[in-house]
């Protein structure tokens, strides 16, 4: 399984926010009542790190009224020794 960052925005007006994060709060979904906020530093956006096969399931984890606005982008680590290769491959 892939691993997605999951960022869902939402609007600034305060019963927007605290709507938002009710919805995600009551929906039952582990991966959504663990969210992360932004909005108490002004960024009104929930991020989600979740595990799925992919983009489509994953946003398939959102309520439907946030799936459109989402932004979700797959994870991906490296190792010293991936990029050095890569870097040998593609020098200048």
């Amino acid at each position: 399984m892939a691993r997605f960052l999951i960022e869902v925005p939402h609007g600034a007006e305060a019963k927007e926010c605290a709507l938002a994060v009710k919805i995600l709060l009551s929906s039952g979904s582990h991966y959504l009542t663990n969210a992360e906020f932004g909005c108490l530093d002004g960024d009104h956006k929930a991020w989600i790190i979740i595990e799925a096969d992919s983009k489509e399931q994953a946003q398939f984890i959102l309520p439907a009224a946030y799936r459109s606005q989402a932004k979700i982008v797959e994870l991906n680590k490296f190792s010293l020794e991936e990029i050095d290769r890569f870097l040998a491959k593609h020098p200048g």
